[in-house]
């Protein structure tokens, strides 16, 4: 969080920031509470952008902390005695671990019934919150407990509770109580309808399994392709009408009757970040049938990095051109940051025209942001997909845009430098 105050110099729209564990969700919230648009905001163009969030704050707990939750939640383990600390890391750890210093070094347990009121309550302060960072993963090892000299060399500037290059265990986290905590945070997005950001490495047919579960009973009838135009022409008009997520929301909570109805066991849109899995489980994911609208997000450090370029290009051949977003997924705000939400879009716009989605640019711009276009480009789809801005608000910009404009954007000149 030490780079918090540089989001006011950056280039880039707005922020979707994640917390993930204990101690970075009430630092999460405070950052939106400070960045928040002034509430005297009036419609002169040149205060349109402080009436959007800068930040868009996220609220949920990362698979690589999942250890730290005891479930009390489930019928299976809520009339249990409560286990000893020891009890249920000896219980979620596999293997199993009889290293006593480690026990003991582990954090104080956390209850699920705790996380989920205390995210419910931050998810009414902040209306266009989301749920994340969550997941599965089965690749992650939990760290080491702290040697003494690794404790008088620790940057004091870092939010507590992160590995901090610490020496890994051989221990994992058990994907049946991972899943617990990832059922538990999607079923409460669901009752608020949020989105959701889900981390996933190993485990996509997990991740799955899981959300099939929440489906069950709520899958979408297969409509014809007639039915389909339909919809789709009178969908602008639809939109006109349409109330913000949060605004049904704060209708549902007051009236009892209709909760029942607006809430439902999973999140209305989930985005699978900085996503690594195979081309073929897309279709798995994006089945007509399923109820909730999934997208994938691309990060030049994660899917760009090394031998998974390739992989990542042949997952965005294979995708609609609707469901790509781009990320930088990246700790620290400022110049960085923004070098690396660019270099993402010139990554997915680089690829060849004809094996790539060539996005409708009328289709990418709000009126009269000042901003460049590639941050047009990331807002819209960073934020329009999360249920923040009516499709009524997306305008046409090309009208207004000089050539100059023009050249800048990567979607329009992936080299605007000239190389080839």
């Amino acid at each position: 969080m030490a780079s918090i105050g540089e989001i006011v110099q950056m280039k880039t729209a707005a922020l979707t920031l994640m917390a993930t564990r204990g101690e970075d969700q009430e630092l999460v919230a405070q950052a939106a509470l400070t960045y928040a648009p002034a509430a005297d905001s009036d419609s002169d163009s040149d205060s349109v952008d402080r009436r959007k969030p800068r930040i868009i704050p996220s609220f949920g707990w990362h698979p690589w902390f999942s250890h730290q939750i005891i479930d009390d939640i489930n019928s299976e383990t809520r009339n249990d005695p409560p286990c000893s600390k020891a009890e249920h890391y000896k219980g979620v750890l596999t293997p199993p671990t009889k290293d006593e210093g480690l026990l003991h070094a582990l954090p104080d347990l956390y209850p699920l019934s705790k996380l989920i009121a205390d995210t419910r309550a931050r998810l009414r302060q902040h209306p266009h919150g989301l749920v994340g960072e969550i997941g599965l993963d089965r690749s992650f090892r939990i760290p080491n407990a702290w040697l003494p000299h690794e404790l008088e060399k620790r940057d004091a500037s870092l939010t507590p509770g992160s590995r901090e290059g610490r020496s890994l265990s051989p221990h994992r986290v058990a994907l049946a109580h991972q899943r617990q905590i990832f059922k538990a945070q999607l079923r409460l997005a669901g009752s608020m309808q949020r989105p959701v950001s889900v981390h996933c490495v190993q485990a996509h047919g997990a991740v799955l399994e899981v959300l099939q579960e929440l489906w069950s009973g709520h899958e979408r009838k297969r409509v014809s392709n007639r039915q389909r135009r339909k919809r789709r022409l009178s969908a602008d008009k639809a939109h006109e009408n349409e109330q913000s997520d949060h605004e049904k929301d704060k209708e549902h909570e007051d009236d009892p009757q209709t909760a029942v109805t607006a809430s439902r066991p999973f999140p209305p849109r989930i985005c699978m970040h900085s996503y690594s899995g195979p081309p073929d489980v897309l279709r798995q994911f994006l089945h007509e049938s399923n109820p909730a609208d999934t997208y994938f997000s691309f990060s030049s450090v994660i899917n760009f990095a090394g031998g998974s370029s390739e992989k990542t290009v042949e997952v965005i051949k294979a995708l609609p051109e609707d469901r790509i977003l781009v990320e930088s997924d990246l700790h620290c705000a400022g110049n960085r940051m923004d070098e690396l939400m660019e270099a993402i879009v010139r990554q997915i716009s680089g690829l060849p025209p004809s094996k790539i989605p060539r996005w409708d640019l009328e289709q990418l711009f709000l009126e009269r942001l000042p901003f460049h276009l590639y941050e047009y480009f990331w807002l819209l789809l960073r934020i329009t997909v999360f249920g923040n801005l009516s499709k009524r608000q997306v305008v046409l910009f090309l009208s207004t845009a000089t050539n100059k404009q023009r050249r800048s954007c990567p979607v329009f000149n992936p080299n605007p430098s000239g190389e080839q």
